[in-house]
């Protein structure tokens, strides 16, 4: 072991006189040729606090508030209109008292005077469909958005408030103090909107054959806005793309709708032999035990049937849900409804699908064991499902989740046929959809400030969910080489992930893929699966039911894995720097006696310095002055006496036979053209066609911002050398990534 450490520590001084005689470039006054970019990022990141620590847990006075709900709607489905009187208990966990609450009234981006619209450049379209052109220029705008009929305290008195377009102000009669409870009951109404026709996140679609409308409501009730430690109240308003950041509390809920009419909804039905016939109830609970097929608990014939009575009977279908941020509610008289059990942490979820006819057979043959799938591979990232059941909504053209419930499109033909991209686009979003229980419904970040912390750590998990589910699936979304084309675009179209939802201009690019990408990345290049894996399952434990800003998932993600990450969170999050690296130059040495004109010259400064590092191993570049052409051949250690002596003096005849005889040594300078520090993956092909891989952490670009050298001592002649061959690194420009380059032969042949 000794004589190998010896000749490895000389190997290392040898590669050492390599880079003393290489010109490093000085970097400028303003440090613009060699910037530290491995800088920690206190300049960047909120000071940790009693709140949230630098650790990225939450700290010791952490506090989060609590909204309870007590809501009773009614459906009008001849005139499509919601009526609801709700009673929303509020907790103040704060230290500080509170002397108003701001509630979200976010259907008001629909109504007539919304200036949601107003704030979007509008050119004129040289064409139009004839349908938008009378939406747009001839119809009256829908009268969307909420009608407050009363806002009252417990005994009944009217509250002071006031409407800011998507925003409520309450005035609480005196300061409510820590741990002070405050109740409020509204009354309201709102015209449901056609989704289809006016665009949002809920609403109806009509089915012009047989008449019936498919309902997915949300946003349908005043929702208390977010009070925390970070900013106060999150009440900036609601334009359209920034969602819903929501306190978690517990929900009653009562739907009234036609008597014909099948129901999903946040929670646990209470009455379900109220609302479903014998047979039904029959087939659900053959579900509750299957565990590796859906069972039809409501039929398609069953549904047909439905849609052809338009009952004017009401039944009112009760739900309970505990430690939930929202409530969404699905209805029709359409649907069909399937299910399955999942076995997760030694409880039972239910995994759930209502679809139209229009849906199937797709919708049949996939949804619930997608969800099933989506189930089982979250929670073995994250932490088991906490829920009783997770719900896939088919809902033509939408993609939106909420607590145990989603909306996903997907629709197969008329005649029920379908392409593989239809049924694959299908299966992400139910993955995505029914993903994103995890995050933000349970991982509860604040997705009107920051869309990536819910869409990018969830399209992350929805690849290896995808992955899993199909290692050959066609993700679109979390393989580096999937962003490279946004990420070599136009900077003047770019803004960097940490922007705010609103002001995205690529809002698919940025919020969703470039995350997704930076966090498979981290996983499957930078860090390695098992300690990613670690950090990652630690950030959504410790922030599981709570409030996660930025910091707390970077924090942690270091603190747990002994990674420092502070240059990769600084170029992927807080800019749009782009990788490119490239091999800019390969040399080849040979070992010899006889010092070259360079190592001349620095054995002169040596003697200068009174430093004799005694017999010397010269290394003379192939093609330069000093270089013979007779000396173009292996390299064997008994030909070059200073090295051969060494050896002979300081290694028995076993320790010899164990030392590394490399015969050709290369060295390779690496270019970076690209902002972003990224690891060097190396590939060495050899003229045996044999391979070696190499990967030098980002870390190697701490000194030389723009090129780096490494010295490959081998035992064959290599004829090829890649850069980022299996495209790990998200490289935009991968023409200078190969030796030689493919036009041209090595000047060694």
């Amino acid at each position: 072991m000794k004589g190998i450490a010896t000749i490895l520590s000389f190997v290392s001084v040898l590669s050492m006189s390599f880079v003393q005689a290489q010109e490093i470039p000085k970097p400028t006054k303003t440090d613009e040729r060699n910037p530290d970019k491995f800088k920690q990022m206190y300049d960047l990141l909120a000071t940790p606090n009693m709140y949230r620590t630098a650790s990225g847990a939450p700290g010791p006075e952490y506090y989060q508030q609590q909204a309870d709900y007590k809501i009773d709607v009614e459906l009008d489905d001849k005139n499509q209109k919601l009526y609801g009187v709700e009673t929303i208990t509020y907790t103040n966990n704060a230290k500080e008292s509170l002397d108003y609450l701001w509630i979200q009234l976010d259907q008001n981006e629909k109504a007539k005077n919304s200036k949601s619209p107003l704030v979007e450049s509008n050119k004129t379209d040289l064409s139009i469909p004839a349908q938008s052109f009378s939406r747009r220029y001839l119809e009256e705008d829908f009268d969307g958005g909420f009608k407050i009929e009363y806002v009252k305290d417990a005994q009944g008195n009217p509250m002071n408030y006031t409407v800011n377009q998507t925003m409520m102000r309450v005035e609480v009669p005196k300061l409510l103090k820590h741990n002070e409870k405050i109740s409020i009951s509204i009354k309201w109404w709102y015209n449901i909107n056609n989704y289809l026709l006016d665009g949002g996140r809920s609403g109806y679609e009509h089915f012009d054959k047989d008449g019936n409308n498919l309902y997915i409501i949300a946003q349908f009730y005043p929702r208390m806005a977010v009070y925390n430690d970070v900013e106060g109240w999150q009440n900036q308003q609601f334009w359209g793309s920034g969602e819903f950041a929501l306190p978690f509390g517990n929900f009653e809920v009562n739907i009234t709708v036609p008597a014909d009419h099948i129901m999903e909804a946040t929670g646990t039905l209470l009455n379900r032999s109220e609302v479903f016939t014998p047979a039904q109830l029959a087939r659900y609970n053959e579900a509750e035990k299957s565990f590796d097929k859906p069972v039809i608990v409501v039929t398609q014939a069953e549904a047909e049937a439905r849609e052809k009575r338009f009952s004017t009977a009401k039944k009112t279908w009760k739900f309970k849900a505990e430690n939930v941020r929202d409530f969404g509610i699905a209805t029709s008289r359409k649907f069909i409804y399937d299910a399955m059990a999942v076995k997760l942490g030694g409880k039972n979820v239910m995994a759930i699908s209502v679809y139209p006819k229009e849906g199937n057979p797709l919708w049949e043959q996939y949804s619930t064991r997608v969800v099933a799938h989506t189930l089982k591979s979250y929670s073995s990232h994250t932490f088991d499902f906490p829920y009783p059941k997770a719900v896939s909504v088919h809902a033509q053209d939408q993609g939106m989740e909420y607590p145990m419930i989603c909306w996903n499109w997907g629709r197969p033909d008329e005649d029920g046929k379908y392409t593989d991209r239809v049924k694959n686009g299908m299966i992400s979003v139910i993955v995505h959809e029914v993903g994103h229980n995890f995050f933000p419904m349970i991982v509860n970040s604040d997705e009107r400030q920051w869309t990536w912390m819910d869409e990018g750590l969830n399209s992350f998990c929805e690849y290896m969910a995808l992955i899993e589910w199909d290692p050959n699936f066609p993700a679109d979304r979390g393989p580096a080489k999937a962003i490279v084309p946004y990420m070599s675009g136009d900077q003047k179209g770019l803004e960097p992930i940490m922007t705010n939802s609103e002001s995205i201009r690529q809002f698919g690019n940025n919020a969703y893929g470039k995350p997704a990408a930076a966090l498979n990345i981290l996983r499957e290049t930078v860090m390695g699966r098992e300690l990613f894996d670690y950090g990652f399952k630690t950030y959504a434990n410790r922030w599981k039911f709570k409030h996660p800003t930025p910091e707390d998932f970077f924090r942690t993600m270091e603190d747990a894995t002994a990674f420092d990450l502070d240059w990769f969170w600084r170029g992927w999050f807080y800019t749009t720097d782009n990788n490119d690296i490239g091999i800019k130059e390969v040399k080849r040495f040979y070992v010899s006696n006889e010092p070259s004109k360079e190592a001349k010259e620095a054995s002169t400064r040596r003697r200068r310095r009174n430093f004799d590092p005694g017999p010397m191993v010269y290394m003379i570049a192939e093609g330069s002055e000093d270089f013979k052409s007779e000396m173009n051949k292996p390299f064997d250690s008994k030909e070059v006496k200073t090295l051969d002596d060494y050896v002979q003096a300081h290694f028995t005849k076993e320790e010899q036979a164990k030392l590394n005889s490399p015969k050709y040594f290369y060295q390779v300078t690496f270019n970076k053209l690209g902002g972003l520090v990224m690891p060097i993956l190396v590939e060495i092909t050899f003229e045996d066609g044999t391979k070696e891989n190499y990967q030098f952490p980002a870390q190697i670009w701490r000194k030389n911002d723009q090129e780096v050298s490494r010295t490959f001592a081998t035992q064959k002649v290599i004829s090829k050398i890649m850069v980022d061959p299996k495209l790990e690194t998200a490289d935009i420009d991968t023409t200078n990534n190969s030796w030689p380059k493919t036009e041209e032969k090595s000047k060694f042949d």
